[in-house]
């Protein structure tokens, strides 16, 4: 027996198992790595809907010293003197506080077809920063305050007729990330105000949820 081939032989096969073996070490440390991450990421991943029913109130100012008491479930939009005026009372009922970010109007109800959300760049953003907690109760609010942009008229014409219509916010975690928008639909309430409800949630920056 060539003693010499032999010893490299068994050198070269302890040398394949070790590499087999921190090859697979090192696969499920990745693998245990993204599992905590997507744990972090859930216990800070904020997601919003409308209030319940059952929910107290909520009151909205805006700077002009206009206000609404939105009920449970519900939301508020008018028309004013040259200003149309929108809020949401909104509930965070994911694990991480939501920063509001933006949102987009739509004078027709979207299909609710498409696969990608709309681009980041055609939303209006927010003039004041609106936290909401994980579990708790918030809104959001918009304004349209040039009586000569096409926005205006849209959504003038549209509340003025007494129609429904749609409204996208965009917000994300406290430190910039997870962002999602959610889709709120605004009927009128036979006894004024609207209800508000939600149709579609987008992840911009993971999966989708569908």
């Amino acid at each position: 027996m060539d003693w010499v081939t032999a010893s490299s032989l068994a050198t070269a096969g302890g040398t394949l198992v070790l590499a087999v073996a921190t090859f697979g070490s090192v696969r499920s440390a990745n693998r245990s790595a993204r599992l905590t991450e997507q744990s972090l990421l859930a216990a800070t991943r904020p997601l919003l809907m409308p209030t319940r029913l059952q929910d107290e109130p909520v009151k909205v100012g805006f700077m002009d010293e206009k206000w609404f008491r939105i009920e449970g479930g519900g939301a508020a939009a008018e028309t004013g003197d040259g200003v149309v005026y929108l809020a949401i009372a909104v509930r965070n009922v994911g694990n991480g506080i939501a920063v509001l970010h933006g949102w987009r109007f739509y004078g027709e109800r979207p299909t609710g077809a498409e696969p990608e959300h709309p681009p980041l760049d055609t939303f209006t953003r927010l003039t004041r920063d609106l936290y909401i907690s994980a579990g708790e109760n918030g809104f959001w609010q918009g304004t349209f305050r040039d009586p000569a942009s096409e926005e205006y008229a849209r959504a003038r014409a549209r509340i003025d007729s007494g129609l429904d219509f749609t409204v996208d916010v965009l917000y994300g975690d406290e430190f910039g990330g997870q962002r999602t928008i959610t889709r709120f639909t605004l009927r009128p309430r036979p006894e004024g105000g609207y209800y508000a409800s939600v149709g579609r949630h987008w992840h911009v920056d993971g999966p989708s949820p569908r």
